[in-house]
């Protein structure tokens, strides 16, 4: 197998194009709704050992990243995942919701037609000609869902035909109407050639332009992956989050030895950077959440780790000026009243705002060995006066607590009574304003 190091920008590092960063070489396992053995996720902890720097990340669309490769291990850890067999390879990067085909009626199982989708797809010249970031999501109906994932193809089931949408999230995409079950994978094919045809850059989101609320757009509650999720066979699945999106394979084998002792067969990725540990009994469920706790994985939904969105920052990233993955359980802590679950704080080593490209109600962005703040807006917008890094919890903590001083409403909406200036005048230092 021909490994190669991505540099190209926008680039998306497959097990076969690891992508060069500040700590070696990363790769992305296609992870998406594929149930993967325990003893299968002990042996790809081993190998990241073995290979990597065992560091190991599931991303917010859920898939798995190993970190710290070489271009000598590179090759090692792609067979060793090839024999695992926990990498799909997708040609197109497809999402399905994560509990397909094990989540009770009316639930439809989307593997099917996502399995048909890869098999039409690996035969299709026409892929080439798609950015790395064209994705599709086919999402079965169940309330672990994919509403909040961005994605250029949409198809949601419902019952026995496929609603179709593109460019954007399930809010925002454009409908395009209703097909059957067997013209379901089709319509998707025809969708990405319609992209392709406007050449490597081309997005769906880029070719509408009467952008509209989808039908079914909105009208979900909230996907909650942490916490417990009724099985088919009458088990259940165990969701636990990874905080800030990463863990060492010596934790992680310590939550997969746990969760064997407690009766889980398998585990799946979900987007949030969950873990889906699936076939517990609900008493073992809940012991194991213990357990998974005690470990440093997330297992409360108001956990304010969940709100913090950081990338891997320096030196782990050759492009961040900030270590925003070693700054953020600090900030988690220092600002506990700011993350409500009502926005997102987004600590970004640079102005590509990897971690979390959607806007958000403050950003810290790393440059030039600094810290700046941005309000409403994403890690290319516009910022403040920036601080010394070492500065950057105490002056969190400022706008924490005087957002904290309002009772009325939650943490977003005491920020939006804030000034934007009054908002970097804390940031900056000052205590009045």
């Amino acid at each position: 197998m021909s490994v190669r190091a991505s540099l190209r920008r926008g680039a998306c590092p497959a097990l076969a194009a690891p992508m060069q960063t500040g700590d070696g070489l990363l790769v992305r396992l296609a992870t998406s709704g594929i149930s993967i053995g325990l003893d299968q996720a002990a042996a790809l902890c081993a190998a990241a050992r073995r290979h990597g720097n065992s560091v190991i990340e599931v991303t917010a669309r859920g898939s798995i990243q190993v970190r710290g490769l070489s271009p000598a291990s590179a090759p090692a850890f792609a067979e060793a995942v090839a024999a695992l067999g926990c990498d799909a390879g997708d040609p197109v990067p497809i999402l399905v919701d994560p509990l397909n085909g094990l989540a009770p009626a009316p639930a439809v199982d989307a593997g099917v037609i996502a399995d048909d989708l890869r098999q039409r797809l690996a035969a299709e010249p026409f892929v080439a000609q798609l950015s790395a970031k064209v994705s599709v999501i086919i999402d079965g109906g169940h309330t672990l869902h994919l509403d909040a994932v961005a994605a250029d193809v949409r198809l949601r089931a419902d019952s026995s035909r496929w609603h179709v949408s593109v460019g954007g999230d399930a809010g925002t995409a454009r409908p395009l109407g209703w097909v059957g079950t067997v013209d379901a994978a089709d319509a998707a094919v025809r969708l990405l050639q319609v992209i392709a045809r406007h050449g490597r850059g081309a997005r769906a989101k880029d070719l509408v332009f009467d952008v509209g609320l989808g039908e079914l757009g909105a009208v979900r509650a909230r996907s909650e992956p942490i916490g417990c999720h009724r099985l088919r066979d009458g088990g259940v699945a165990l969701g636990i989050a990874l905080a800030f999106g990463h863990t060492d394979a010596e934790s992680l084998t310590a939550l997969i030895e746990a969760a064997a002792g407690a009766g889980a067969s398998a585990l799946r990725t979900a987007p949030e950077r969950t873990l889906l540990l699936i076939g517990l009994a609900p008493d073992a469920a809940r012991q194991l959440a213990i357990e998974a706790e005690r470990l440093g994985f997330i297992t409360g939904r108001n956990d304010p780790r969940r709100y913090v969105a950081a990338c891997a920052g320096a030196p782990v990233c050759a492009s961040a000026e900030i270590p925003a993955r070693t700054l953020a359980p600090l900030i988690s802590d220092v600002a506990a009243p700011l993350l409500d679950g009502s926005l997102t704080l987004h600590l970004s080593g640079c102005r590509k705002g990897c971690a979390h490209p959607a806007p958000s109600a403050l950003t810290v962005i790393g440059a030039n060995g600094r810290c700046a703040l941005g309000v409403d807006g994403t890690a290319n917008s516009g910022s403040s006066t920036s601080i010394p890094t070492e500065a950057l919890p105490a002056a969190l903590q400022r706008i924490a607590s005087a957002v904290a001083e309002s009772n009325e409403g939650n943490a977003a909406e005491r920020l939006k009574h804030l000034a934007p200036e009054r908002i970097s005048l804390l940031f900056g230092g000052a205590h009045h304003g």
